[in-house]
């Protein structure tokens, strides 16, 4: 396979494409053909943008590759039975024929656009016309044309993403040994493709052979699971022996092939088989998901899944489409307005009369008043939206924060309730080994050298390992349950379990540049920073150091050596690092490694530890590996001790499992709910010694369990169930789970702000319980009322009695509780919990995560909005299912943080991105749309005035530039300004986190402020109208001159009222737009009369009537500063004495 030739794509290998997707002609083929084929090929590809012809066939096309199992034939593109989906990514939206179509629909869904939609349409019809045709179709081209640009943008970039991943170039084994270029895009079911290390997996693949001898590889699977730890998969022994892949795929007489389940959702699961002279079983270990990396070496795979069938894809679920709360008000505003349009247009025609065509003059009246309802509302909310996103990701008090979703930055003003995850969240998810307790002696981190003694008096009696033959150095059953262990016996045989039971793999950092032979390697490998390489691998006895492999070196790669002096002088100094899927893990072996017992090198057969005090090597043989899941919620591992030739099937996990598979005691239970209590994670370690037969019997049985394609995670549990019974309990750990930097300060500030914080979190209740007290979650002086264990109906109805005449008392509760009593209880249950001041749910499941937030939105506070924040894969169901999910960049991955609608890296940036960033997000977006909604009232009031006196006559005041320049170049700029707006300054929100309680009154958008915004507009309106009209000199156009200057220079000062915190960008926007309007004057001669323009006349009226507009407004809000200022503007004057 090294050796094989990689081909031009005019060579003879071409004929390893030919399939039913692509026409080729056969070996030999011309330039020519070559040429159409690319042009074919690339056609093809650009097809694959948005929705194409192929996509909509395969609508049409049979689902057994969604239901039925598939056999296929290894690198034989023709055999395959049925049809598979084309392996190409699509996440664009449109193509060149929907585009504008799709676009067009999804706007005109809402009410705003298609009623301006409706009312521009009318214009086409003569007897409805009141203007030029731009006057109403101007601003909704140009609201449309705004988003048509978004939208095209997002969605290029997303082709651009698309072309990128679909045209990423790998290596196609042929079936007559040649290699092939060919784009991800052309990869079908039964390819055979060689990846390279930091190489993207562009299918669900198997893997058939690695660089690595041993068959092993590391994957990246942080964009699939969010999990940032390297995992460890493993190349089917079948196919690994082979010297030559090729051999595999180019003997006709034996065809290999992979019998694999149907596509499935699960990335943790896979059953198939492998045949080719024999039949050997498939596990997930032994497969790459598409989108993982390849972080080692290079792999060959055989494709199995493509598409749409791929894990990825069938994961990939489109959120719910989240809409704010201000939205829904401005909606709820915005029908208001619509019947206030209908009640006018009455109106005006009962008092005109029925006369005539009196439909054609309602419709009239209809199209006069429509600038009522601003269709720049929408557009100007969006901008703003797009603002407030920037500015949160651009402070640098909370680097590295993403908004994700920019659609709800106001909901973070919003905020009621606060739902946390525990772990990694509240705490660092760095986790501190603290406790060992051994039923008799407990031991802290203080006793390091007391323990390192008893190792090394234990250990130094292990001088030379046992021939293989040998029989095991085992007392009998019965011999072991007499005989009493002593304290200097039971503290090595646990820290050796300790170092033994875990899937950690050590990694080394170089601080030097190494002295070994690595002419093999890559010139990238060889300049490198940093490389993976092994301590130490015992593959044999009495050998010399063998070269080293042309791979990168990982902690299973194999090195031969006879003792630790030797590889001491070929090695460089290191820095050891420890690769796991759980903290817990490597705080244990990294506490190993402190007391005298070092993990040194680790493969799939091998583990070596090393003495530290003598540096002896204890070298093991891996028998079997039981990894952890959250069903069994413990691990498992089978070892044969090459010192003594025992077999020892180790074993931990949560107390709550171990307790019954674990020899009778007195003291497990008790010792759990101490380290509890001190808010320790435990973990209960047990052995169990086999005998040769038992283990090989064993054996059997579990071969054969993984052979099945049905149930075969059942059977294999089944089998393994055999051997956890009546273990010998040597310890229980304690490691602790480090609080998030400034956790204490963070709640206490957001419990200030009135928002009611819930810890919902999977540990057990008595860690979860001091993790709450210890982060100052429930305060010293709130009581605790913990809810018993119930399960029947009367049991639920005693204990909500006994909480409801608890008072003011924070609630703790099982997640299995919690699900009984909401079965029987539902609406008392929420009742009474949603007043406590704090609520912790252990033991809670994902699921019920979620459902705690659906029914804080169903019960709770319906004008206040739930928050939830969580770092894991686990709590990814709760982000998505509140109103606002924020998640945490942390050592359990990406997936929430990239589910989230915010992301942050610390949980204290929580406080400035509610109380700073929510506040101001909220205010400025109450005010922009009030101050939109009043440019369109002022308006429509001056109409009705200017209608009602010249006999309710259906003309429009203002014609062509003027109607479509007033809600834009004039007065645009001042308006959109707003969102540069605040009215405390960032340090005064943070110290008095009181004020943010006055958000989730919702008083600054309400129906008060609303009809306030009415009653201004009106009162506006009309002095407007009737100070011209008792001033203009008998001449129409005058009257038109007065109000038009008048109405923009309102509009200019009311926003300078409006304006709290003055910023350079607005006081630059208002002259912006008085020199437009200034500038139109002088242009627009056909509205304006030059002469009047530059007369005394012209400007003592004009401010004359602004006066009248608003100077009363300027001194109610004066009267109203000095005689009751809001709360925040006695601060701001406070900070300033200050």
């Amino acid at each position: 396979m090294e050796h094989a030739p990689l081909v031009n794509d005019d060579d003879e290998a071409n004929e390893c494409l030919s399939s039913d997707e692509f026409e080729l002609e056969p070996r030999n083929i011309s330039k020519k053909t070559t040429d159409e084929f690319k042009f074919k090929t690339k056609t093809k590809t650009e097809k694959n943008m948005g929705v194409s012809c192929s996509s909509i066939l395969s609508i049409c096309r049979s689902k057994a590759h969604k239901t039925q199992p598939r056999n296929v034939m290894i690198s034989r593109r023709d055999l395959n039975s049925i049809w598979y989906p084309k392996n190409v990514i699509r996440n664009q939206k449109y193509n060149i024929l929907t585009f504008i179509p799709l676009v067009l629909f999804e706007q005109f869904r809402f009410f705003l656009n298609l009623y301006f939609l409706v009312m521009a349409c009318t214009q086409f019809i003569p007897m409805f016309r009141v203007g030029y045709l731009y006057t109403y179709w101007g601003p909704l081209a140009f609201v449309l044309f705004v988003t048509m640009l978004r939208e095209a943008y997002d969605d290029i970039k997303r082709a651009y993403r698309d072309k990128e991943l679909n045209s990423q170039m790998y290596t196609l084994l042929c079936s007559n040994g040649r290699k092939k270029k060919i784009p991800s895009s052309q990869l079908q079911v039964s390819d055979v493709i060689i990846i390279q290390k930091n190489q993207r997996i562009p299918a669900d693949v198997v893997l058939l052979q690695t660089s690595d001898k041993s068959g092993t590889c590391f994957i990246r699977t942080d964009q699939l699971d969010g999990e940032t730890d390297w995992k460890l998969r493993i190349a089917a022994p079948l196919t690994q022996s082979l010297e030559d892949l090729s051999v595999l795929i180019s003997e006709a007489s034996a065809t290999a092939k992979i019998h694999a389940e149907p596509p499935s959702l699960s990335i943790h699961e896979f059953n198939g088989v492998i045949s080719w002279k024999q039949d050997e079983p498939l596990t997930v270990e032994n497969v790459l998901w598409s989108g993982t990396v390849l972080a080692t070496g290079e792999a060959s795979c055989c494709v199995i899944y493509t598409g749409s069938d791929t894990r990825m894809v069938m994961n990939t679920s489109k959120p719910r489409s989240k809409v704010g709360l201000l939205d829904l008000e401005i909606n709820t505003l915005t029908k208001l307005l619509f019947a206030a349009l209908v009640l006018l247009s009455i109106v005006m025609l009962l008092l005109k009369g029925f006369r005539g065509p009196w439909y054609r003059y309602l419709v009239r009246f209809f199209l006069l008043f429509s600038y009522m309802i601003p269709i720049s509302l929408r557009v100007n909310l969006d901008m703003g939206k797009t603002v407030y996103a920037w500015f949160i990701q651009r402070d640098k008090n909370i680097p590295g924060t993403v908004v994700r979703t920019s659609t709800i930055p106001e909901e973070l003003g919003r905020i009621g309730y606060l739902l946390s995850d525990k772990t990694g969240t509240l705490t660092q998810n760095l986790m501190i080994f603290k406790r060992i307790h051994l039923g008799t002696v407990s031991y802290t981190n203080e006793n390091h050298i007391e323990i390192s003694n008893l190792l090394k008096q234990q250990l130094k009696t292990i001088t030379t390992p046992i021939h293989e033959n040998h029989p095991p150095i085992i007392p009998s059953g019965k011999t072991r349950n007499v005989v009493k262990k002593t304290e200097a016996t039971k503290v090595p045989e646990a820290v050796k379990a300790l170092a033994l039971c875990h899937n950690v793999t050590p990694v080394f950092e170089e601080k030097t540049s190494t002295s070994l032979d690595t002419s093999a390697r890559s010139t990238e490998e060889r300049n490198a920073n940093t490389s993976i390489i092994p301590r130490i691998s015992i593959t044999g006895r009495g050998g010399d150091i063998s070269s080293l492999p042309d791979t990168p070196l990982t902690g299973a790669t194999s090195l031969n050596t006879t003792d630790a002096s030797d590889l001491t002088q070929l090695l460089p100094p290191t820095d050891v690092t420890y690769q796991a899927s759980s903290p817990d893990e490597i705080a244990l072996v990294e506490w190993t490694e402190q007391v005298g017992l070092t993990l040194v090198h680790r493969d799939l057969q091998s583990m070596t530890l090393q003495l530290n005090s003598t540096q002896q090597m204890l070298r093991y043989q891996i028998l079997q590996m039981f990894p952890f899941t959250s069903e069994t919620k413990r691990m498992g591992i089978i070892v044969r001790d090459e010192q003594t030739n025992e077999i020892i099937f180790y074993l931990k996990g949560a107390d709550i499992v171990m307790q019954t598979i674990v020899l009778y005691n007195d003291w497990l239970q008790e010792e759990c709910s101490n380290m509890a209590r001190e808010g320790l994670r435990t973990l209960v370690v047990a052995k169990k010694h086999l005998t040769l037969e038992h283990y090989q019997e064993f054996e059997q049985r579990l071969t054969k369990a993984r052979l099945q394609t049905i149930d075969r995670n059942r059977r294999v549990n089944e089998v393994i169930e055999t051997l956890e019974r009546d273990m010998e309990l040597l310890c229980v750990t304690g490691v602790e789970d480090k609080l998030q930097e400034n956790v204490r300060q963070t709640l206490e500030t957001l419990r200030n702000a009135g928002i009611k914080i819930w810890m919902l979190t999977g540990d057990k209740l008595e860690t979860a319980t001091c993790i709450a007290k210890s982060s100052k979650l429930i305060g010293r002086d709130h009581d605790i009322y913990t809810f018993k264990q119930v399960t029947t109906r009367e049991d639920c109805l005693q204990e909500l009695n006994m909480f409801r005449r608890k008072t003011d008392a924070c609630l703790i509760i099982t997640g299995d509780t919690l699900q009984i009593c909401l079965s029987f209880y539902e609406k008392d249950l929420m009742e009474l919990t949603i007043q406590c001041p704090a609520v912790v749910v252990c033991r809670c499941s994902p699921t019920q995560k979620a459902n705690v937030v659906e029914l804080l939105k169903k019960y709770g506070n319906h004008r206040v909005r739930v928050c939830a924040i969580g770092d894991g894969g686990n709590d990814v169901s709760m982000i998505q299912s509140a109103d606002v999910g924020v998640g945490i960049v942390g050592k359990e991955g990406k997936q929430a943080s990239l589910a989230a609608d915010f992301s942050i890296n610390q949980f204290s940036y929580l406080s400035r991105l509610l109380l700073v960033h929510g506040r101001n997000s909220y205010k400025r977006s109450a005010a922009l749309s009030q101050f939109v909604m009043h440019r369109g009232l002022i308006i429509s009031v001056m109409q009705a005035i200017f209608s009602s006196i010249f006999y309710f006559a259906s003309i429009s005041l203002y014609q062509g530039f003027l109607l479509v320049g007033y809600g834009t170049v004039y007065t645009m700029f001042p308006v959109f300004s707003l969102v540069l707006d605040k009215d405390v300054r960032s340090e005064i929100a943070l110290t008095y986190p009181e004020l943010y309680k006055e958000l989730s009154k919702g008083r600054s958008l309400s129906f008060k402020t609303f009809f306030l915004w009415v009653f201004i507009s009106i009162y506006q309106g009309g002095a407007i109208m009737y100070g011209s009209f008792l001033l203009f000199d008998d001449d129409f156009i005058h009257v038109v001159s007065i109000t038009f200057t008048s109405l923009i220079l309102t509009e200019l000062l009311m926003v300078a009222l409006t304006i709290r915190t003055w910023h350079p960008l607005m006081i630059l926007a208002q002259l912006l737009s008085l020199a437009c309007y200034v500038l139109s004057l002088i242009v627009l001669k056909s509205h304006f009369d030059p002469e009047f323009l530059q007369s005394w006349d012209f400007i003592w009226r004009v401010l004359l009537v602004t006066l009248i507009s608003c100077l009363p407004l300027y001194i109610l809000k004066f009267v109203q500063v000095k005689c009751k200022p809001p709360i925040q503007q006695k601060l701001m004057q406070y900070a300033t004495l200050k």
